[in-house]
């Protein structure tokens, strides 16, 4: 799967993630000072919307301090469904009834073993049929 994966600062839970992903076999494209260059969260957080938005990655993943204004800058992207999640159950259920398809990591507040289990859901649950009414509405006006 080819991911978009993002963050306005390299820091070990950073490191951690992509090592993580690549050894899942994923194939990535890193934003901002991931990619080794400077970047800050709004920028970061709209680039990975905008990879997932035009088709260039099936999902993405992005980071800052709290999570939130990344969260906030990719949503603001036609189409991308960014959930901010601080532990398995909560992504588990942003696939699963939300569709999201960028996964928001909090720097401050997640640590590596967490951010792996979040991973893990985030491969293995897919939307709930029951929830496509839903997950239609989330959709923009044409």
């Amino acid at each position: 799967m080819r991911i978009a994966v993002g963050s306005d600062e390299v820091t070990p839970l950073t490191d951690a993630v992509i090592a993580d992903l690549r050894g899942r076999g994923h194939e990535l494209v890193l934003v901002g000072p991931l990619a080794g260059r400077e970047a800050p969260w709004p920028v970061v957080g709209r680039e990975v919307g905008e990879l997932i938005a035009f088709g260039t990655c099936e999902t993405g993943i992005v980071f800052c301090w709290t999570g939130t204004g990344a969260s906030i800058a990719a949503n603001k992207v036609c189409g991308v469904r960014a959930a901010l999640c601080g532990d398995a159950p909560t992504a588990a259920g942003a696939r699963r009834w939300n569709d999201a398809n960028v996964l928001v990591i909090s720097l401050r507040a997640t640590s590596a073993p967490v951010a792996g289990e979040m991973l893990d859901v985030w491969f293995t649950t897919d939307p709930s049929p029951g929830e496509a009414a839903n997950i239609a509405a989330l959709e923009p006006d044409a």
